[in-house]
């Protein structure tokens, strides 16, 4: 009789035996297949980041080097000619030049300035004051407006109605249909309070060069958040007092010198292993001694972190589970190669070899994995899930008390009078849209990391198939010392 034969005969002669095995082994593979989920949803969710989150390079006047030449002509100059910083304005060429690079999908402009209100009022509060000026890309000391313009090319490609903190509420948003018009969107607010609404006209008057009037017509009325912030710089605090217009527009405003360039130029990294590349080869095209480039990719650092994290724990609990799942099979085998001692020494005085009982042990630890298997297949996915959720959510809190924490210490505000009132998340070919990442998107990337999909494949079961016959194989190899030692004959008289 074959030792195929006689394991399948043993395991349904002794069923109750073979029931506890199968509960023991199923026990150990349902959480060595958790943790393998958990471990390829957060290689997926990692992979995945590099699509949805992204990197972005930035390209925006060096302001380092206009401060060493504004601190060297000091020293030439009395104090009361005080010398002015000068910056100077991003090319639209030069940063077509870096967006033929590989890796970079497409790139934005980023074009803010203001105008004053002529025909309505602008809302304004206790601390505005128009009194004042900033100082312009040339240097140039110019008063600011009581409007804040951002130029874009689509609004909806902006972080602000990208993760819906403002929304369109009557017409449409600015797209690049509007490139070369005078088509403006309003806040909901400022329309209300002026008795605005679509398809009237405003106006705006320049606050620098000739001080032109323009005509503006309004296709759309926006909801901003209320909880925008209202540093907007001298002259247009409240966010209500934020419109939109094409960039071509916005560098109308600013004079016929900014034609064609804009404040900065942030570009979308499709692969964001691939930034610091990028931002080298981008530097090879640009004079530094003008612009200066940065990297920021620290939406998809954040992910990939608190993914290493999830994947590292279930690295542990898959080595732990099999590590004493072979400890605790490995006894539960000795212990059976002990009530079995006699059936062991008649096969041996039959002239069984050895190996092959060795192998009929094996034979049947794997009959009882096959189906032990089947039923960690069938509740993998539930027990994968909750232990998901638990280190996801653990991972989610860190992150978000971090980004908090990060955002609370930094610098307040949008960083350029008459920006945006919100971060912009880069996307589309040439975008407009000012301020720096902040809050909503730490936000956006903490959503990204809540969603970690776990599913039982086929691979999976392949994988689990190999652990479980490896820890089978140590298993059987640890117990059977005793069947190499036994002697048949001082078994038999026993």
């Amino acid at each position: 009789m074959n030792f195929f034969k006689r394991a399948w005969l043993n395991l349904t002669a002794k069923k109750g035996r073979s029931i506890l095995l199968i509960m023991v082994t199923s026990a150990i593979m349902l959480f060595v297949l958790a943790g393998l989920l958990i471990r390829n949803a957060a290689d997926t969710a990692t992979s995945n980041a590099k699509k949805s989150v992204g990197a972005t390079v930035t390209l925006s006047a060096n302001r380092d080097v206009a401060f060493k030449k504004m601190r060297s002509s000091s020293t030439s100059t009395s104090k009361r000619s005080r010398p002015k910083l000068t910056t100077s304005p991003v090319k639209l060429s030069d940063a077509k030049k870096i967006a033929k690079l590989n890796n970079v999908a497409s790139y934005t402009a980023t074009v803010t300035t203001s105008a004053n209100a002529t025909g309505f009022e602008a809302i304004s509060t206790s601390g505005s004051s128009s009194a004042g000026g900033m100082k312009g890309m040339g240097g140039s000391t110019t008063s600011s407006g009581d409007i804040a313009i951002s130029g874009v090319t689509s609004t909806s490609a902006t972080s602000a109605f990208e993760n819906s903190s403002s929304k369109i509420t009557k017409g449409r948003g600015i797209t690049t249909a509007d490139e070369g018009t005078t088509n403006v969107v309003i806040e909901s607010e400022l329309a209300k309070e002026d008795s605005l609404k679509v398809g009237d006209t405003i106006k705006l008057k320049a606050t620098t060069g000739t001080k032109k009037t323009y005509t503006l017509k309004i296709v759309g009325i926006y909801k901003a958040a209320s909880s925008t912030s209202t540093a907007q710089g001298p002259g247009a605090t409240d966010p209500s007092n934020s419109v939109y217009t094409s960039y071509t527009f916005a560098n109308t405003v600013k004079g016929s010198k900014y034609k064609n360039t804009a404040d900065s130029v942030t570009f979308n990294v499709s692969n964001p292993a691939k930034v610091s590349s990028v931002k080298t080869a981008g530097k090879a095209l640009i004079n530094t001694s003008k612009y200066s480039l940065t990297t920021n990719d620290s939406s998809y650092q954040t992910v990939k972190a608190s993914m290493d994290n999830v994947k590292s724990f279930a690295d542990k609990i898959v080595w732990l589970v099999a590590i004493a799942g072979t400890i605790i099979l490995a006894l539960i085998v000795i212990l059976m190669i002990r009530e079995r001692r006699f059936e062991i020494g008649v096969l041996l005085s039959l002239g069984e070899a050895r190996w092959k009982i060795v192998a009929q042990f094996f034979v049947e630890m794997v009959m009882v994995l096959v189906v032990s298997i089947a039923i960690a297949g069938a509740g993998g996915k539930f027990v994968g899930n909750q232990l998901g959720k638990q280190l996801v959510s653990q991972q989610t809190t860190t992150a978000t008390t971090t980004s908090s924490t990060s955002t609370q210490q930094g610098p307040g505000g949008n960083g350029a009078p008459g920006g945006s009132t919100s971060g912009s998340k880069p996307s589309g070919n040439m975008q407009g849209g000012g301020g720096a990442p902040g809050s909503s998107a730490a936000s956006v990337s903490t959503q990204k990391q809540a969603e970690l999909a776990i599913n039982v494949t086929l691979m999976d079961l392949v994988e689990l198939g190999g652990f479980g016959l490896a820890i089978m194989f140590l298993s059987i190899m640890l117990a059977s010392g005793g069947i190499l030692r036994l002697q048949p004959k001082k078994v038999l008289i026993e």
